[in-house]
């Protein structure tokens, strides 16, 4: 009887520490929201994110607040000689914040670093065959993102995507349509959903497809969306979520009910943006 009680007080005391630690962090976020957004960083925007300006009032201040809190909480490294600056900062966070507008968001929870290399860069990768012989090779890299709080960026590339901002190809995008698909376990394609019953219909959609992907990308097809998108269901979501924020009209047209479906996830309609 005495170790039940303890089992009990030890769990109330955990989850009454849980709550506190959430209070504390959401208050915290109130604090830096109330703080005005810095000119300097206003005029990065201006400057390097030409996407911001064709975005609606009510979500260019969405935007911003989403920025400052980003900012707060996350940590920014430069590698290979990479100095860290608001520049970098601000126009990293201000694409990868475009996928929490409109949407109950903790921030990407899992999220603790963003390194930052000057160019693309250079990762030493394990593959193991059917006979399950392993193998070690190289290759070039302009964003990956890790499922143990890392995402690793090129400010070359993040720049460029940044300063075109509807050619349907944005790293930062990309890395971060990864971690939300990395929130609620290794990334498969399928992320958090709205309710549990919105995972049969969007299952469906994207399954399907990504089964034509593959199979444009297998004859040579053109599509809309990039060939990497068909290496597996994880890749094919990232993709066509850089679709979605850079070329909406094409996507809506051509693909309707997977426009649909990344509509109702990211709760934005960036037709009307452009």
């Amino acid at each position: 009887m005495i170790a039940i009680v303890i089992v009990c007080i030890i769990a109330t005391s955990a989850i009454c520490w849980i709550a506190s630690a959430r209070l504390r962090r959401e208050r915290h976020r109130h604090q830096v929201c109330l703080q005005a957004f810095p000119k300097t960083w206003r005029s990065i925007l201006r400057k390097r994110f030409p996407y911001y300006q064709s975005m609606p009032t009510d979500l260019q201040l969405q935007l911003k607040k989403h920025i400052q809190i980003f900012i707060d909480e996350k940590q920014f490294v430069g590698c290979d000689g990479l100095t860290i600056t608001d520049e970098i900062k601000v126009t990293v966070a201000a694409q990868a914040c475009l996928l929490l507008l409109n949407r109950k968001t903790d921030y990407y929870p899992n999220l603790k670093q963003i390194l930052i290399y000057p160019h693309a860069f250079i990762v030493e990768q394990q593959k193991i065959d059917f006979a399950g012989v392993a193998s070690h090779h190289r290759s070039v890299l302009l964003g990956e993102s890790w499922g143990n709080g890392k995402v690793i960026l090129s400010w070359q590339n993040t720049l460029h995507g940044a300063a075109e901002p509807f050619d349907g190809q944005n790293v930062v995008i990309h890395e971060f349509a990864h971690q939300l698909d990395q929130e609620n376990g290794p990334a498969n394609g399928a992320p958090t959903l709205r309710q549990i019953k919105d995972y049969a219909d969007w299952s469906s959609t994207l399954g399907k497809e990504f089964k034509q992907l593959q199979y444009c990308a297998s004859q040579q097809i053109p599509s809309l969306f990039n060939y990497y998108g068909a290496t597996n269901p994880a890749e094919f979501f990232a993709v066509i979520s850089e679709t979605f924020f850079e070329k909406p009209n094409a996507f809506s047209q051509q693909h309707p009910e997977l426009y649909s479906e990344l509509s109702q996830f990211y709760q934005l309609n960036p037709i009307h943006w452009h």
